[in-house]
């Protein structure tokens, strides 16, 4: 099976979940928000990952989102679909559904909590990736799931015609860079890597990521779409300049109650309600807080001016 491996090169934000006052799905607050990324100029968005809470959601409710942001994205982004969940048949109905949108591809941790072997975490994997016609991308992220991803799970599942790439945020660019060996080599040279840790976003595209899939990149997505071209033209120097800025940005994300909260009043900053994050993420809530995000909302105003 033949993918177009192009469209999945570049600039992802790990979209932020958008509620309402109450709490709920607002498909009104998803569809503002999904326009405002397809404005600023992003090649497309990751839906119901860690930024989008998906583990703390309910499955209509991962749907409802979903839904939102199709409605107005199909055509525009590229979207890739989380479709990760606790048991193994919701994350195929996941799967089914973002089909049934016409997602570009889906993706999904391995399975979290009971400490799964890799043969549980394979056959996990490929019912969803049986499931659809869809491309699958793995979602590494070990630190959060407490299952590293033993380099034999990887080239077996990469053998999957299905498999086209992998979103390694480990904090290891080596193994991001034995990842794209070893998808290269089981692919012939087609393989999708996606560079997941922001701060080291020009590290990850040096030693092999095609791109990048960032929860950070929503506060400030025309400084990441900055470092990606500085590292298309290979303007090193400059690209790790605006780096070492945007890691002080992200220094400042990190010190508040949490970093969704953060983010999520940052973008209410620039005109975008998306909610409070959902508990027991925290919520931006004191005078303090608030003063942190609006320091670092101007900071980002600051950069984006000198750089872009």
């Amino acid at each position: 099976m033949k993918f177009d491996l192009e469209k999945f090169k570049g600039i992802f934000v790990a979209l932020y979940s958008a509620y309402d006052d109450e709490g709920n799905i607002s498909v009104e607050r998803a569809k503002k928000l999904t326009q405002y990324y397809i404005d600023k100029g992003v090649k497309g968005l990751y839906v119901g990952g860690s930024s989008g809470e998906g583990v703390l959601q309910s499955e209509e409710e991962r749907k409802k989102m979903l839904e939102a942001v199709m409605s107005v994205a199909k055509g525009e982004l590229t979207i890739i679909v989380h479709v990760g969940a606790n048991s193994t048949p919701e994350s195929v109905r996941l799967a089914k559904h973002a089909e049934s949108l016409g997602a570009d591809a889906i993706s999904s941790i391995p399975c979290v909590y009971y400490g799964f072997s890799p043969k549980a975490v394979k056959k996990h994997w490929d019912s969803m990736i049986d499931a659809t016609d869809l491309p699958f991308i793995i979602y590494h992220i070990p630190q959060t799931t407490r299952f590293n991803l033993p380099l034999s799970l990887f080239k077996e599942m990469a053998v999957n015609s299905k498999v086209i790439g992998i979103k390694c945020s480990s904090e290891s660019t080596f193994e991001l860079q034995q990842f794209k060996a070893v998808g290269e080599e089981v692919k012939n040279g087609e393989f999708i890597v996606f560079n997941g840790p922001d701060e080291q976003f020009i590290a990850g595209r040096m030693i092999g990521a095609d791109g990048g899939i960032g929860g950070t990149y929503g506060a400030m997505p025309e400084l990441f779409i900055k470092l990606d071209e500085l590292v298309k033209k290979q303007e090193f120097s400059k690209a790790r300049e605006l780096q070492n800025e945007v890691n002080e940005i992200i220094k400042g994300l990190l010190s508040g109650p949490s970093l969704y909260g953060v983010t999520k009043y940052i973008l209410h900053l620039r005109g975008i309600e998306t909610g409070q994050p959902r508990g027991p993420m925290l919520p931006i809530e004191s005078e303090e807080e608030i003063d942190l995000c609006k320091k670092l909302n101007d900071r980002i105003n600051e950069v984006i001016k000198k750089y872009c």
